[in-house]
């Protein structure tokens, strides 16, 4: 297996534990498991065009940046690599984990998942 395919193979993984989580209304790792997605697509993408291992960060901006793709990406599609950032494990603290939690909710959960599948889809396109 090529190693932008074992990203892209944990990338759809995760989007469908995100739709799991969405499921059983765990609304706060919905969000924190569409992060990991664009993550590891980001990380695909990395691997295919630059044919070398991808940074060990989880700054989806980052990762978009250095692989040259964030040239490509519209406004929308920027804002929305901004919207996840914060729903990073890193950031989970007591005090953003309770802000996050009461941000999050079935509709903007299934709009981030939603989201994620077309930044998903956009970007295997971009392989």
């Amino acid at each position: 297996m090529d190693k932008s395919q074992y990203w892209i193979d944990l990338a759809e993984y995760d989007l469908e534990t995100a739709k799991a989580m969405l499921l059983t209304g765990r609304f706060l790792y919905v969000g924190f498991m569409c992060h990991q997605a664009i993550e590891k697509i980001l990380k695909a993408y990395y691997v295919k065009t630059r044919n070398e291992q991808p940074p060990r960060t989880h700054k989806l901006y980052l990762l978009a940046k250095d692989s040259g793709l964030s040239l490509e990406m519209n406004e929308e599609q920027l804002d929305f690599l901004d919207l996840l950032e914060p729903l990073n494990i890193e950031s989970r603290y007591p005090t953003d984990k309770e802000r996050i939690m009461k941000s999050m909710n079935h509709d903007k959960s299934t709009k981030i998942i939603e989201q994620s599948m077309e930044m998903m889809e956009w970007i295997k396109s971009k392989l």
